[in-house]
């Protein structure tokens, strides 16, 4: 099966990860992204018309990045996760460049190519997935046996994350004590609550303030949705002295997996989600002392 994408480069591409006998309801047979049907124009991150077709639930559609676009804008524009095209694509660096090709699957999660000796069971325990919204969206049956090499969609799937140290050293307690290595992770904010859990603090500000790095460094953990044991929407940012921030709560998160940020970058915005009962960032600061 195949998905063809047709923009005004008139470029075709792409295997659409979908089930060999897809409902006809839902298309079926080969798949035109964009094609002579049609269309309805949004307005692109960058202020252009982007020509998207109406919705189909089962599309895979190809992106060709325009000048001024950024990933969360383009996973907005799409309503799927950042993380689900930085899957999808491989992506590794910070930056994404005008031309640059990038597949947008239909739905938040991942496209996965079955191999010998999996199951739906084994499959949906492996990303963190559901194994009726596996079938539902692929069409399968709940006793089929897969074969290797089909191709499926894992609506809300998840790649394993680098697990983060579980350091909890507490500010004046003998942990290393980097004086002036992290910056204030907000420019202003009241603390409601001092040296807590894993080395966090909570530091109250306005729903939509601006978080900042606090050191330089790659992003490990990216969370832009889910309870996640309470921290919400999270980002984990290992830094160059061998220690990890971590920034919770947040009301929005524009980072992804192996993005590369600078000391003092926006890397999302204040906010309540997880276990939260107000506006507030919960800063930790892992293999160090928290400064704050």
């Amino acid at each position: 099966m195949t998905a063809t994408v047709v923009t005004s480069q008139n470029i075709p591409l792409l295997q659409a990860a979908l089930s060999p006998d897809p409902n006809s309801a839902k298309g079926g047979g080969d798949i035109t992204v964009v094609g002579d049907s049609a269309l309805l124009p949004e307005s692109g991150p960058s202020g252009t018309m982007v020509d998207i077709e109406e919705s189909r639930s089962d599309q895979i559609s190809l992106y060709v990045v325009r000048p001024g676009d950024t990933l969360s804008q383009i996973a907005k524009m799409f309503g799927v996760s950042i993380n689900t095209i930085v899957w999808a694509n491989n992506v590794t660096s910070s930056t994404i460049k005008p031309g640059d090709q990038l597949i947008i699957l239909p739905i938040s999660g991942l496209q996965y190519t079955v191999k010998s000796g999996d199951t739906l069971k084994s499959i949906a325990v492996k990303y963190k997935a559901d194994v009726n919204e596996i079938v539902q969206f692929n069409d399968l049956k709940a006793d089929v046996h897969l074969a290797v090499g089909t191709e499926i969609i894992i609506p809300d799937g998840e790649i394993a994350t680098p697990k983060i140290s579980q350091s909890t050293a507490l500010r004046g307690s003998g942990g290393p004590n980097y004086s002036g290595y992290y910056s204030k992770p907000l420019a202003s904010y009241v603390k409601t609550q001092g040296l807590h859990g894993y080395n966090g603090v909570d530091l109250g500000a306005p729903a939509g303030t601006p978080i900042m790095a606090a050191a330089s460094g790659e992003v490990i953990v990216s969370k832009n949705y889910g309870w996640n044991g309470g921290y919400g929407e999270y980002v984990v940012i290992n830094h160059n002295n061998n220690t990890q921030t971590l920034y919770s709560h947040m009301g929005g998160n524009i980072t992804y997996p192996g993005m590369r940020v600078s000391k003092g970058q926006v890397i999302g915005y204040v906010g309540s989600t997880g276990k939260s009962t107000g506006a507030h960032l919960h800063f930790e600061v892992r293999g160090a002392r928290n400064p704050f």
